[in-house]
């Protein structure tokens, strides 16, 4: 590929990330119980984190119930997700938060009695474009490397919002999260108008269970086969959706089940 080539990509990338700036979370939802004790940073520009913690509260929580999370009627601003779309993009942020979450706690069913409970609510979601996820991918091909280089008009975005609540309603930690995909990175182009939605999943429920879990951390849950709470989601490494990015340079998203029947409390092997 010649320079001049490579070099307009690169700028196209560029100008890219500097479009995204345009658009930005909403600093406070609503949805939170509480938001004055939020701390960290909330520039809204690429990625941003607020969040709390009540770190002597965290201390007596062994077992959480996970509500299933919501999308805030606002959040979806240009409203082109269909009911079918917004559903995985909600289940997949239930699956993420059930597999992080329970390699700290027994996850607790509906009816079974569970020391706290985690929500959480999108509120903010940016669609991934298709036509130029195409392009990036196709030109991906011309220019090897680790990084994704994200054409004009690709860049998603996802905004979630979580707390960690006592059966009497207090809140003991919470995160307002935000992230808008980069034109550079490992951020990868989709044809799925989710698709950095739902790659933005786990950092988010990685982050919320990092903010719940108290100090020092216990050490991780492991399962063994037919014990994990959070099988009726599927496998916890997507191996698929990597081996498509290979082949393809497109993230493509694997389903993600929902739940038959609520989980029982499930109290892993350490």
């Amino acid at each position: 590929m010649s320079l001049p080539l490579r070099f307009g990509l690169l700028g196209c990338a560029l100008l890219a990330g500097l479009s995204a700036c345009a658009t930005a979370p909403t600093p406070d939802a609503g949805y939170l119980s509480r938001y004055d004790t939020l701390g960290g940073r909330g520039d809204g520009l690429r990625a941003s984190v607020r969040e709390w913690a009540d770190a002597e509260a965290l201390k007596s929580v062994s077992a959480v119930r996970i509500a299933p999370s919501v999308l805030l009627p606002r959040a979806d601003r240009s409203q082109v997700l269909t009911p079918a779309e917004q559903r995985g993009l909600l289940r997949e942020l239930d699956a993420q938060l059930c597999f992080e979450l329970s390699e700290r706690f027994a996850i607790a069913g509906p009816d079974a009695v569970a020391d706290a409970e985690v929500r959480s609510a999108v509120t903010w979601f940016v669609p991934t474009g298709r036509a130029a996820s195409a392009a990036s991918a196709a030109a991906a091909f011309f220019i090897p490397g680790p990084l994704d280089l994200r054409a004009p008009g690709t860049l998603g975005a996802l905004g979630v919002e979580a707390e960690m609540t006592t059966p009497d309603g207090r809140q003991i930690a919470a995160i307002a999260w935000a992230r808008q995909a980069n034109a550079i990175g490992t951020d990868a182009p989709s044809l799925a108008r989710a698709g950095d939605a739902l790659q933005f999943a786990e950092p988010f429920a990685d982050d919320a269970a990092r903010v719940m879990t108290p100090a020092p951390a216990p050490a991780a849950r492991r399962f063994e086969p037919g014990e994990d709470p959070c099988r009726a989601y599927g496998p916890r490494i997507r191996a698929g959706s990597f081996v498509t990015k290979v082949i393809t340079n497109l993230y493509v998203p694997q389903s993600t089940e929902a739940p038959a029947e609520p989980a029982e409390t499930t109290t892993p092997k350490p």
